[in-house]
């Protein structure tokens, strides 16, 4: 069986989808689109932007999601099960046919401002925790008293990312040092995503999310809050408001689906990260790009 993944925020780079809109006319058309939906050219900064100016949220959570499904959506693919890590939901959900491609750019740019306001109420940080086992991880985190700090990203064995107040971080990488850690070192990002920080944002999207209309997908999609498959729509949805709060459980979702029968994961969008990870997950499973 073909599992079709799809990234994140940080996956993004100068240049992205440049190609696509050059090369192909319903890309184009998707693209132009979108700048309408949006009110500003994205493919302004996609194309000719800096590093520095895509990695403003909401330019950057459109622009990896646009990037993801205007690719996807302009092959010819079939995916038995699909999930995408983070923001990459999103696009798992248009691919699998479960939300149309407006409403979906529509909930990602909603998204976007949510998470941006959410970081300006509550300053916080995250910070990526190498050569730790997860259960070590989880016990530092939940000693650190008066702080918060959660494990938001379990990207794959060995590789988590940790979500806290800035003055919990700072506490938790030297503890996770001290217990052995490869690395622990603070990510350059605005905000404690995919922690109870978020809630502010994550009562923001539930809002516009129920009012969206969404579809039975055309295969399962694995969602981030609890790696397993879904394809009722009011599951779905209820899993997507969760995310904004609870960690992306990337490497249970990843053997789930091999589980489930996964034999090739193809990413669908900009970078290779992904690929990365599923093969430290299983080694032996074949992957790819699109």
């Amino acid at each position: 069986m073909n599992a079709y993944v799809f990234p994140g925020q940080g996956a993004q780079f100068p240049g992205m989808g440049k190609d696509l809109y050059e090369g192909n006319e319903k890309a184009k058309e998707l693209f132009e689109k979108a700048n309408e939906i949006l009110g500003f050219r994205i493919t302004d900064i996609m194309f000719e932007g800096t590093a520095e100016e895509l990695k403003q949220t909401n330019v950057t959570q459109p622009a990896v999601f646009l990037h993801s499904v205007i690719l996807a959506l302009t092959s010819d693919i079939n995916p038995d099960m699909v999930a995408g890590h983070s923001l990459g939901e999103f696009s798992a959900l248009v691919v699998s046919g479960a939300l149309n491609f407006e409403d979906a750019l529509r909930l990602v740019s909603k998204r976007a401002e949510a998470m941006q306001k959410a970081c300006e109420i509550n300053p916080s940080t995250m910070a990526a925790v190498l050569g730790l086992e997860d259960a070590k991880v989880e016990e530092i985190c939940a000693s650190i008293e008066d702080e918060l700090v959660v494990a938001a990203n379990y990207n794959c064995p060995g590789q988590l990312v940790i979500s806290g107040s800035n003055k919990g971080i700072e506490i938790a990488c030297e503890k996770m040092k001290e217990a052995g850690a490869k690395r622990a070192l603070p990510l350059p990002v605005g905000g404690a995503f995919h922690s109870p920080l978020m809630e502010p944002a994550r009562e923001e999207l539930a809002a516009a999310i129920e009012g969206t209309t969404f579809s039975t997908p055309s295969c399962p999609i694995y969602q981030n809050v609890n790696a397993q498959p879904f394809t009722a729509p009011e599951d779905i949805k209820a899993n997507l408001i969760a995310q904004l709060t609870s960690p992306v459980r990337w490497t249970q979702s990843v053997q789930a689906m091999i589980a489930d029968g996964a034999v090739k994961f193809t990413e669908c969008g900009p970078g290779k990260v992904l690929q990365g990870l599923v093969k430290k997950i299983n080694r032996p499973t074949e992957v790819a790009g699109l």
